[in-house]
């Protein structure tokens, strides 16, 4: 199917977009397929998770988005300082209304239920949700796949995929990067600008202009809260943020003349940090293309624009653009969802995504900009994804930083080359894809492997 950029770049609240954008989505979708007549027959809604959904769930919210999007909430439009008072209202209230209309009892610790035995078929990523008459019989129900990025999709869907185009009704319809690059050269074109042309066919010039500005502006003020937020990160760990004494002291040696060349990795890293800091708190945060890995192409963003000679705001669109070809083809080809290939289909990819996008706005050719993702993404293959406490803070946030210095050395590298490499991005995206489906499960989102296991043993 045709991925927009505005599929791969969606506003939406944290700590992930899997687990909290994801189920909240899939709530919304549930209760948009039933009518009236249904929704009055309903007594008692229950939601069960499964897979990874029911191992680090409660650590990620997903049983808190459940009840946001019962609500009728959506992450775009939601209120980040009002998700606990909606949730506490219900636990205590003991009672939802549906869509914010229907009212019915509703038990948060019977109604949210956590399976832990084998996954649902579809992914690993599982929600039933069953709507009950009061006589406890089925009014109807379905299944939901949270398969990475905010995006779900129902079990006919999933099952349909394999058979679905990939990229209909556009100009430049390309599946691959080896197609990519090919129509690039045959029309002349950029990959921005081919990534533009096939936008426009869903929406108007200024449409798509005016919604890259949001999500630009979306990340943009996401990094500078927060740049200017300090505190304890909800979940237990009593993890402290880091951003805002970052800032701080990179600005006291800003003013007093000090600089240290390798200072310019630590402003890339305060960026990320900043971003992923919000994300763990809950904030508003942008999927790039995910909450997990949120902080990585916001930062790449702003280093191109505070430390490259001759950079302009105008270039950003071309970024965003370029990034999001680049995923469209990694989700399409492979992963996103760190349940499904561990982190190396988060921050991997958004790693990728970042050095195609700067390597673009500082003059870089097609085949530089291929080079430049496959350089990133090659040296994330095999990351696993092992959240301590199942809360998207440990390793998390630091992940972050890495993969944004990680894009630019990639973008830097392919800058310095004509566009040549010896290992193609389309088979570093199948590595990648073969290397998740190989991956143990215990260290795929569900907090049973590697650091999540030995820090809390030790």
């Amino acid at each position: 199917m045709f991925l927009s950029v505005f599929d791969l770049f969606k506003i939406g609240i944290g700590p992930s977009s899997s687990h909290t954008v994801g189920p909240m989505v899939a709530m919304g979708r549930f209760l948009d397929g039933m009518s009236e007549a249904t929704l009055a027959r309903v007594g008692r809604v229950r939601v069960t998770l499964y897979g990874s959904l029911a191992y680090t769930g409660k650590g990620h919210g997903t049983d808190r988005a459940i009840v946001l999007g019962l609500l009728g909430e959506k992450p775009d439009t939601i209120d980040p300082a009002a998700v606990a008072t909606l949730v506490h209202g219900v636990i205590e209230g003991g009672r939802v209304r549906l869509g914010g209309g229907r009212e019915i009892p509703f038990d948060f610790s019977a109604d949210v239920l956590f399976e832990f035995g084998e996954p649902l078929p579809g992914h690993t990523n599982g929600i039933r949700a069953e709507a009950l008459d009061d006589g406890g019989n089925t009014v109807t129900e379905g299944v939901y796949y949270s398969v990475g990025g905010g995006f779900v999709a129902s079990a006919e869907e999933i099952g349909a995929t394999a058979e679905s185009p990939k990229y209909p009704d556009v100009p430049f319809g390309f599946a691959d990067a080896e197609e990519m690059l090919a129509m690039g050269k045959a029309g002349g074109k950029t990959i921005a600008e081919m990534k533009f042309a096939n936008e426009v066919t869903l929406r108007s010039e200024e449409e798509v202009r005016a919604g890259l500005d949001r999500i630009w502006a979306a990340m943009r003020d996401c990094m500078d809260r927060g740049m200017h937020t300090d505190g304890i990160l909800p979940g237990g760990l009593k993890v402290k943020r880091r951003a805002k004494s970052i800032a701080d002291a990179l600005m006291a040696d800003k003013q007093r003349n000090v600089r240290y060349e390798h200072a310019v990795m630590d402003w890339i890293s305060l960026y990320a940090i900043a971003v992923n800091e919000e994300n763990a708190g809950g904030g508003r945060i942008v999927t790039a293309p995910t909450n997990g890995a949120a902080g990585i192409v916001p930062a790449v963003i702003r280093y191109y624009l505070d430390f490259c000679p001759g950079a302009t705001t105008r270039l950003v669109h071309d970024f965003l653009l370029t990034a999001a070809a680049i995923g469209g083809i990694i989700k399409s080809n492979a992963s996103i969802s760190g349940a499904e290939v561990g982190c190396q289909g988060e921050v991997g990819s958004a790693s990728a995504m970042a050095a195609a996008g700067l390597c673009a706005v500082l003059g870089g050719t097609n085949a530089q900009i291929e080079n430049a993702a496959e350089i990133a993404i090659e040296h994330h293959l095999g990351m696993t994804c092992d959240p301590i406490g199942g809360l998207v803070q440990v390793p998390c946030i630091e992940r972050n930083a890495m993969g944004a210095v990680k894009a630019v050395n990639a973008a830097s590298l392919a800058l310095r080359g004509d566009g040549t490499h010896f290992v193609p991005l389309d088979s570093a995206i199948e590595t990648m894809r073969q290397t998740g489906v190989d991956m143990l499960s215990k260290y795929k989102e569900t907090s049973q492997g590697g650091l999540a296991v030995n820090v809390t043993e030790c």
